[in-house]
């Protein structure tokens, strides 16, 4: 998911999104650790996707904090 794509999600929809990311993340390294997964390197895309969540939904609260004061 491109950064523009993530910017075009409402922040419930990021929210939810990052929840679905982290399980996957999840789930990739328990797979990973029992035996080996066959593409390792969606290990770090995954975790790279989460990373750019949690800067989208970051980068909202700072500018509704703000705006606030």
């Amino acid at each position: 998911m491109k950064s523009s794509e993530i910017s075009a999600l409402s922040t419930e929809e990021l929210n939810a999104r990052l929840g679905e990311e982290k399980t996957n993340l999840t789930k990739l390294k328990f797979a990973h650790a029992v035996s080996a997964i066959e593409n390792p390197i969606r290990i770090k895309n995954v975790r790279k996707e989460v990373a750019r969540l949690n800067t989208e939904i970051t980068k909202r609260k700072a500018a509704s904090a703000s705006e606030q004061q």
